[in-house]
């Protein structure tokens, strides 16, 4: 990232397409219409994304962490400060105070575009986002203009390009949500990672074999109705498939400590919809558990039904 991935060495990682033939947008959203600025004009590059820079802050945190643990302490002094710095760059760069969420991208002249997409959740997700300021995120992202009902959208209503049968502009994509929703539950925000929990599972149960695909319209949920399929959708996806364990482990505070051999489950949330959950085999180097989730009004109980090692299994508030 250091090497190739800041071009203009101002801390921040950017993508351009190296010739007219290469992809205009190269982060996860890469429809050429995905980025721009609020009055719809496109971001020129080099385009410096949202969530790039929270996986870069990601990335130096653990990688510091490892570091620490080979005693290699000046790498992970050095790692530790560049990611302190980074969140520190990322919180004057891209936050818009205006309307409480952080900005899709940085243009190439610097510029914030200026529009509260979905990206801005997965500053939750990788732990950059001040507090206080993840709540507004949270706030904003599951207000009306966002959440369909069936999920978050990739942009809100009211945006300049909004479309909720686009590719990206609009449309609700499981795996984007599951990110959204364990950023919510990393900042204590377990209702609201419920409510994302719920939509999504909703939704699951009006696809074939309910396999959630790739994507679906952004149209807001009706009574008796299912959420509109996107024609070319891939179903089943990889992604999709993997986003219900990563909103349940959210919900439930799921937590694998290898270092201090603990199975955790902190301040565990389930949805109204789901009174009763097993995990089984869940397994911890050596050790392997099944665990037992119940719901009793707002309260969980954890139950282990089985277990074999020496792992601890801790349920804390």
């Amino acid at each position: 990232m250091s090497e190739y991935g800041d071009r203009d060495g101002d801390g921040f990682i950017e993508y351009a397409r190296a010739n007219e033939s290469g992809l205009v947008n190269q982060g996860w959203k890469d429809s050429h219409d995905a980025i721009f600025h609020a009055d719809g004009t496109n971001a020129v590059g080099p385009i410096a994304l949202c969530e790039v820079q929270a996986y870069v802050f990601a990335a130096k945190v653990q990688a510091s962490q490892m570091a620490r643990k080979l005693n290699k302490n000046e790498m992970a002094a050095a790692l530790a400060s560049e990611a302190e710095q980074l969140r520190t760059n990322f919180e004057r760069a891209f936050w818009c105070e205006d309307f409480g969420t952080y900005a899709l991208a940085l243009d190439g002249d610097k510029r914030p575009c200026r529009v509260p997409a979905s990206n801005a959740g997965h500053a939750l997700f990788a732990g950059i986002a001040a507090p206080d300021r993840a709540r507004r995120v949270a706030t904003n992202l599951l207000g009306a203009d966002a959440f369909s009902g069936w999920g978050i959208r990739t942009l809100p209503f009211g945006q300049s390009r909004y479309n909720p049968m686009s590719y990206h502009n609009g449309s609700v994509w499981p795996h984007d949500n599951a990110l959204i929703a364990m950023g919510f539950a990393r900042y204590g925000l377990k209702t609201e990672a419920t409510r994302v929990l719920s939509a999504i599972f909703d939704a699951g149960r009006y696809q074939d074999l309910s396999r959630l695909p790739e994507l679906f319209c952004g149209f807001n949920r009706r009574p008796h109705r299912a959420p509109t399929p996107y024609p070319v959708a891939c179903a089943p996806q990889a992604w999709s498939a993997a986003a219900i364990f990563g909103l349940i482990s959210g919900c439930i505070g799921l937590h694998l400590d290898h270092p201090q051999n603990e199975i955790r489950f902190e301040n565990p949330v389930m949805p109204d919809f789901l009174n009763e959950f097993v995990i089984r085999n869940l397994r911890l180097g050596s050790s392997r558990a099944d665990v037992r989730l119940h719901r009793y009004g707002s309260d969980v109980t954890v139950n282990v039904l089985a277990r074999d090692g020496s792992a601890r299994i801790l349920v804390s508030k």
